[in-house]
């Protein structure tokens, strides 16, 4: 499992606004500018995270984005999830319920639940807040 630049710039824009937070909207060419990233592509995630309701924006002067909820309640598996899809390592596992034919005989299918469970037990028990005290406890006012 690789998680792409999507997943990982929305991880970084996330914790940006989180920083930011005090200085009400944030506009993306100063996020852009922080975390040298490029603003047309930060303009694509931002949409994502904004239509699933995780940042709010607004125009004009004083415009920008800021998170919908306070850090402590976003997990780093709600960001990746949103972003990257399905977190599993294997295919079978994806949905609800393996409707893999050879479940039953798979002898490595163990191996993925308790690779695909120890994924999810980091990703959700890591809070956006969790990162932005981390930042700060190494001085950074951003995240590279």
């Amino acid at each position: 499992m690789k998680i792409s630049t999507k997943g990982r710039y929305a991880l970084r824009m996330m914790i940006d606004l989180a920083l930011n937070e005090e200085n009400g909207y944030v506009p993306i060419k100063d996020i852009a500018r922080r975390q040298e990233i490029s603003d047309k592509y930060l303009e694509q995630i931002i949409s994502v995270l904004n239509r699933a309701g995780y940042v709010k924006s607004t125009r004009g002067a004083g415009g920008g984005y800021k998170l919908t909820k306070k850090p402590e309640e976003y997990t780093v598996g709600m960001i990746m999830r949103l972003t990257e899809g399905s977190l599993a390592p294997v295919a079978c596992l994806e949905d609800e319920e393996n409707t893999c034919p050879r479940a039953e005989q798979c002898v490595t299918l163990g191996v993925w639940e308790k690779l695909y469970s120890a994924i999810n037990d980091v990703v959700d028990n890591i809070t956006l807040e969790d990162l932005v005290e981390q930042t700060k406890a190494i001085g950074g006012d951003y995240v590279i």
